[in-house]
């Protein structure tokens, strides 16, 4: 058995887990962040993806051992109170979405994306990034269509900041 101590959503919380336990299986199983999902388990939906010390990441991939000591964001840490995450207001204003299965490691993604690039982002540059997350249902077209929205929203915050 490990113990793994983590600060997840701002918070801090250890388990002891199985050496073979995978982060999302810690995040779901044991601290019940059911927002991250599980759709593949061979790291290629993207449905699991996190942010770990600020950055995205297959939570399907690590060992929860591997992120002991680390910062952990899932979809359930991106609003503040009852204000979403632009990038959540974008998914649900552009219709980002169909079943969901997909949407939150995409919002995760594009969050990742966001914030590594900046904005606004382009088509081509979204398409690309999204890669690694697979949705069945969409076509990618409302998905593509809110993170530009999100990362052009985004852009403008940050400028009206500085």
């Amino acid at each position: 058995m490990a113990k793994v101590s983590l600060t997840v959503n701002g918070k801090a919380l250890t388990a002891e887990v199985e050496d073979r336990t995978l982060l999302v299986q810690l995040l779901r199983d044991v601290f019940g962040l059911t927002g991250t999902h599980v759709g593949c388990d061979t790291s290629q939906c993207g449905a699991c993806v996190i942010h770990l010390d600020g950055r995205a990441v297959k939570s399907c991939t690590l060992l929860a051992a591997q992120a002991d000591g680390a910062a952990v964001t899932t979809i359930e840490g991106l609003a503040v109170g009852d204000e979403l995450h632009p990038v959540q207001a974008a998914f649900r204003e552009h219709h980002g979405l169909q079943c969901g299965f997909c949407t939150p490691g995409m919002i995760m993604s594009a969050v990742d994306m966001i914030n590594r690039l900046g904005g606004p982002l382009d088509e081509e540059t979204i398409r690309h990034e999204l890669e690694g997350n697979i949705c069945r249902c969409t076509g990618y077209h409302n998905i593509v269509k809110a993170i530009e929205a999100a990362s052009a929203q985004m852009a403008g915050l940050s400028q009206a900041a500085e």
